[in-house]
Parts: structure tokens; sequence; C-alpha cells
């Protein structure tokens, strides 16, 4: 999907009775917040950073707000710098999406309470139950390796950095690690080749983790479209999908039935590009349900964007490029959907991307007794064109807060 400056933006369709009612997360790309979204897509609360370029975030049931984001201090890299083979692995990985540099954790009112550095860290991250945090940070392969690593695009310099790789790191609330694993160590460099559209800058590009009940950590790979479930006490790959079944996803997730989820974008897939929301039964590989647009053509997003089940069946979709959130019913019916209304900038173009989107049902611990006024914000929803009718109260919770 394309977007244009004169589109329609905020609250586009609302069916009632069919959406999950709540709050919606987000975090538009290049800007300098996050924002808490009612239902009638107006904001009812902000985080607002000054040091740090946030990425995105994830609201914890403590009510404070995760976040992965960037010094400002250390600006953004050119991507060809990327393949610079004079330049450490902390400045080559600034030119290439998704590159952060802290982890920060701060107050619904947004003070700091918590915060790891690395430079190296990357896309996604999961707090557990344990109180520790996965993350995910990028590497340097052992050449070797690198070197029998099959396709991307033929690069003929005699002098190159290491190909990068990803581990995927928890460390404890001291910042300590206490385990690690390297997924370039647990995939084929024959069976599991780089895109040939691509650069041989990086094998994987890891960009979604997720964690089950027993540990196991579920994660997604865009530049080699592999999507694979590591066996927490082994350490061991037991599971790999990819291309052609999907081409260059994001946002894997576990369902609470054990199935996977995957925000299928489509970029370079054979025939027409398209996007899809699939999920996949791991134990037979097989499609058991899939959502994509009639005409296939309405719904695309070359990179980045998310689907998130929600806790009725629906399913929440960020069309991360475009900056569309919908939501649809299992059935395919979209029955709410919002336009970012909010133009940040990235690279020295216009931007209305969002990186993922997560609702909240009224019953969040985290919600519990906060105003969620869209009237405490109403010169900014105004600004973004979302103040027409700001303070009606439209759905009621049982805290007896509105839903914005």
């Amino acid at each position: 999907m394309g977007w244009s400056h004169y589109r329609p933006t905020g609250l586009t369709h609302h069916h009632r009775s069919g959406s999950y009612k709540g709050y919606t997360l987000i975090t538009p790309v290049g800007g300098d917040s996050t924002f808490l979204l009612g239902m009638e897509g107006r904001i009812v609360h902000r985080w607002r950073f000054t040091d740090v370029a946030p990425f995105y975030g994830r609201l914890l049931e403590s009510g404070n707000l995760l976040v992965l984001a960037t010094d400002l201090e250390l600006g953004e890299e050119d991507r060809e710098r990327a393949s610079d083979p004079s330049l450490p692995l902390n400045r080559r990985v600034r030119g290439l999406g998704g590159n952060a540099s802290l982890l920060r954790e701060v107050s619904w009112e947004g003070e700091p309470v918590w915060e790891y550095r690395n430079e190296a860290i990357h896309h996604d991250f999961v707090r557990l139950p344990s109180g520790n945090t996965l993350a995910a940070e990028w590497v340097d392969m052992p050449g070797e390796l690198g070197g029998r690593v099959r396709g991307g695009v033929p690069d003929r310099r005699r002098e190159k950095p290491p190909m990068l790789g990803d581990d995927i790191v928890e460390i404890d609330p001291s910042g300590r690690e206490v385990w690690r694993v390297s997924v370039h160590d647990l995939l084929d460099p024959r069976r599991d080749p780089i895109c040939p559209l691509e650069s041989r800058v990086e094998w994987t590009h890891l960009n979604a983790l997720d964690v089950n009940a027993d540990g196991d950590v579920l994660f997604s790979c865009r530049i080699n479209s592999r999507v694979g479930i590591i066996d927490r006490v082994s350490g061991t790959l037991r599971w790999k999908h990819g291309f052609p079944d999907v081409s260059h996803q994001h946002n894997a997730t576990w369902l609470p039935n054990g199935n996977v989820q995957i925000f299928d974008n489509g970029m370079h897939r054979r025939g027409l590009p398209r996007s899809r929301v699939v999920e996949i039964n791991p134990a037979t590989s097989e499609t058991v349900w899939e959502y994509s647009a009639q005409p296939a053509e309405e719904f695309f997003s070359a990179h980045i964007s998310s689907a998130e089940r929600l806790p009725n069946g629906n399913v929440l979709v960020c069309e991360g490029a475009a900056g569309r959130l919908f939501e649809i019913t299992p059935r395919g019916e979209v029955v709410w959907e919002w336009v970012n209304p909010i133009v940040n900038t990235v690279r020295e173009a216009p931007s209305v991307a969002i990186f993922r989107a997560h609702r909240y049902g009224p019953d969040f611990p985290a919600l519990s007794g906060r105003a969620l006024d869209p009237r405490a914000h109403f010169e900014l929803n105004r600004l973004h064109g979302l103040g027409r009718g700001a303070g009606r109260r439209m759905f009621g919770s049982p805290g007896g807060q509105g839903l914005g």
C-alpha cells in the first residue's frame, strides 16, 4: 500500500460491535514519542524522550514502558558504511535498519527506572517473567563461515568486513548476561541462503523474538526469510520455516494453541509482491489460517510491520511502511482502521512508518486507575487532526475509564 499526503488519517473505520476494545500502543519511526491511542483514535497518553530516539516500545504490567532506542549523539551512518571494513562493528551497524544503542524502562510518568546499553542491539526484545530481558544483538561472524554463506549480491572487493550474524542474549536486571545463543550457528550456510537481491553485509537480520511458557524462543530473520524455534534447554533448533512460503517476514509470535503467527511481508516474493498474515502449525509446517486483501494489492508493506492475535480471536495488523493499523476478524472483516497522521523525517524523507503496534484491553494491569482522557492531550490531538470530538467517551470500561 502506498500513501498520499492528502489521504484521510486518524480513525477511518470502526465496526463497534466487532472490534476488541482497548488501547493501542505505537512508536512512530523517526519521532520522539510513544503514544497510547483510544478506540476513537485519539491520543490518551504520551511518553516523550529528549535524549534518545525511541524505535519501539512495549507496555509492561507495572505501567512502565520498555523501549528500544538510540542515543541522539550517535546519529546515523550512511547505509553504505555498513560494508566499510575500516569501521568497527558498532559504527557499521548504525546504517542498518532497526539499530539501537539501549533499552530503557520508564515509569508511566516517563521517569527512567532501568537501562541497558549495548550499541549492537536491534529490532526486538522480550521482558521475561523472571525479570530478565531477551534482546537481539549483531555480531561479527567467523570469516570462514561467512565465506560459505550462499546468495546475496556478489561482492567482488578484496577488503570486506566480517559478515554480520545475530546472537540472542538474555540479561538480568543488573545487566549481567545469563544466556546467549548464536543464530548463525543454528542455520545452514547453503540451505538458508541470503535473498539474491540483498547485500552480503548480513546473513540473517533478526527482526523478531518471542518466548512461550516453556521458554522456547521463536525468532524471525529477514535477509534469508527464515523463522525458527530454539529449544531453551538444549539451545538447538527444533523447527525451521521460510522461503518460498514466507518472504522477508516480520513479527513471528506464539499463539495460545502452540501455532505461530507471522506477518509475511512478501517483498521479493515469486510473482506479485503482497503481504499476508499467516498462522502456521510447527508440527506440520502447514498454513492453517491466512489473511490477504482482496484485491491483493490493497495490503502490502515491504518492510517492518506486525500482526498481533487479540483475546477475542481478532488480529491487530500494523501495515508498517504506510502507518496503517487495522483490526480484522478471523473471517478477514476489517472492524477498525487508523491511519497515522504523524509525519516524521527518516533519512531526509517524510515518513509515517510504525515498526509495530500492540493493543491492551481495559483490564490490562498497567491501565488500572490511569487517567486515559484525550482531553488531557487536546492540543496534541488537534495538531494531528485527531481533536474533533475529543473527550467523548464512546465505550465504558470496568474501571469507569473511557476508551478515548
